[in-house]
């Protein structure tokens, strides 16, 4: 039989809760591991005794799940569970050895079952949350860099612990469970995610709610987007908004810091097939946002972000080079830019920007964006493309971008800056160099909007002791309509041995149009940091 537990020590009449065994050692263990040296010749008989503390902890954890009654019981165990964790944690950073000794214990399947107990136990919130927390921690640790561990932990951790810890209402333990999953992912296990997408999802909407975290991103874009096949299936299978979320990654990946590597162009190529047919397929429901009740509609925003992507992928050219062949795309276009500008014309609508450009420039609505990435796409189809130019003459879509370049409130190319003022005199008609197109002497501006932005481009050439830059939009060499890019004196040359700005399409004097693509503005750097640090912090 065993002995009575001693009562609680007094002082002067004061109860005084007694020492935790064990718990006073672990503290030193975490802190020691610490030092790298520490943890190299850290001895196997001291994850024995971890283990044991955590076995004979485990068993109070499964007590008070059971009977509700043991739970006040449970507290001293929590504490030192969550300090076996913290040890264990700090003991796997940069040290295969330990993560060889960790696993072959089997504590990977100790914290595993420990931490979907978790789930069941109802105590004080904080004890319980930093247990959670650093049982995850210590699984992302022990896999990091280890591919033995990694099979050990996908082993226990599939399906059940990130069904359980991606939906959690606490950020950080979504955070963690990512962290493990994009530690453990490889090819092969990608499939066995493909045949439970209920995770890939989780990690979509993860995101979705948690932009900020990294780990959710890492996941979608180092993993998912290496396989066709998961983006297809997810995307027939996601909601609306978790559509926008894999759509707004794919744009991210595209225009990031670490753009697609040669060896991922197949597989951005799928994308861009799934991209452009869903687009062909779905972008008249645009059109519904001319309602009011509809304005909201999740599924014309996913509409709207594809034709995102299309014009994030067009600046690519091995991208680019197949989007301009696709079936259909440049019509749809072209034919959707029409029934667009028809929409706002027709009345007040979402498509109706009349008085909605503020002094500043500033275009409140988005679907003015919608429209000039419209035009935007129909560019860079065209560039070096003669059959695609010869479509857009013969869809009559140079009337329809002209008209859509007015300098009033309709014009959906306004970038959010002051309008530039333009010359009070125009250039003289006999000037070396002038286009013969130049009336009336106030040019509508440059269908695209990037040709406004000057930062981060070499302005083009402009024509011998000219001070106007010249835009001609060349289709088929038959019709060419002088563009003026509005800008108060002379433009600066191109440095030698550069080409002109990769945003326009100039007329040369006297010479038929030379192509150059058009260029998307840039967007704002992502928010994730670029460092992966695969290790938890210490602490």
């Amino acid at each position: 039989m065993a002995a009575p537990r001693p009562p609680p020590a007094r002082h002067s009449g004061v109860a005084l809760t007694a020492p935790i065994p064990d718990l006073e050692a672990l503290r030193a263990l975490t802190a020691l591991f610490k030092e790298q040296r520490n943890r190299e010749t850290a001895p196997r008989t001291i994850f024995q005794r971890v283990l044991d503390i955590l076995k004979k902890s485990s068993r109070t954890v499964e007590l008070a799940c059971r009977d509700p009654a043991q739970v006040e019981n449970v507290a001293s165990s929590l504490q030192l569970i969550t300090e076996c964790f913290r040890c264990l944690r700090n003991a796997c950073i940069e040290c295969s050895l330990n993560q060889n000794t960790i696993r072959n214990l089997d504590l990977i399947g100790m914290a595993v079952d420990l931490v979907l107990l978790f789930r069941e136990l109802r105590v004080e919130q904080d004890s319980l949350l930093t247990a959670f927390r650093c049982g995850l921690q210590f699984l992302g640790n022990v896999a990091s860099r280890n591919t033995d561990s990694q099979a050990v932990v996908w082993m226990h951790a599939f399906p059940e612990l990130f069904l359980s810890c991606l939906n959690h209402p606490d950020r950080k333990i979504v955070s963690y469970s990512s962290m493990i999953l994009f530690t453990s992912l490889n090819a092969e296990r990608l499939k066995d995610l493909e045949e439970n997408l209920n995770i890939a999802i989780d990690v979509v909407d993860a995101h979705r709610r948690q932009p900020e975290s990294e780990w959710p991103y890492l996941v979608i874009s180092e993993h998912f987007l290496r396989s066709p096949d998961m983006v297809q299936t997810l995307y027939a299978k996601m909601s609306n908004q978790e559509r926008v979320t894999l759509l707004d990654v794919i744009i991210a990946k595209i225009t990031g810091d670490e753009p697609p590597l040669r060896e991922d162009v197949p597989v951005f190529l799928s994308h861009a097939e799934l991209m452009a047919s869903t687009f062909v397929e779905q972008c008249k429901m645009v059109l519904q946002l001319t309602s009011e009740q509809l304005a909201d509609d999740e599924e014309v925003l996913a509409t709207i972000r594809l034709l995102d992507v299309l014009c994030e992928m067009s600046t690519n050219t091995e991208l680019l080079s197949y989007l301009q062949v696709f079936p259909g795309l440049l019509e749809k276009t072209i034919d959707l830019l029409r029934l667009v500008h028809v929409a706002g014309a027709d009345g007040t609508n979402i498509f109706s920007t009349s008085s909605s450009v503020r002094a500043d420039g500033d275009v409140s609505s988005v679907v003015e964006g919608f429209r000039s990435h419209l035009i935007r796409l129909i560019g860079n189809l065209c560039y070096k493309d003669k059959a695609n130019q010869d479509k857009v003459n013969e869809l009559d879509g140079i009337p329809l971008i002209l008209d859509s370049c007015k300098l009033d409130d309709h014009n959906p190319c306004i970038l959010a800056r002051p309008a530039p003022q333009l010359p009070e005199t125009e250039p003289p008609a006999s000037q070396p160099g002038a286009c013969s197109c130049h009336t009336p002497p106030l040019c509508p501006p440059c269908p695209f909007p990037s040709a406004l932005s000057w930062e981060g481009h070499i302005a083009p050439p402009p024509a011998p002791d000219c001070s106007w830059g010249h835009l001609c939009l060349g289709i088929q060499g038959t019709r060419r309509v002088c563009l003026e890019r509005h800008r108060a004196g002379p433009l600066p040359l191109a440095p030698p041995g550069l080409p002109p700005a990769p945003w326009h399409l100039v007329c040369p004097p006297g010479g038929s149009a030379r192509s150059e693509p058009t260029r998307l503005l840039p967007r704002p750097p992502s928010p994730l940091s670029s460092g992966r640090s695969r290790a938890s912090k210490l602490g």
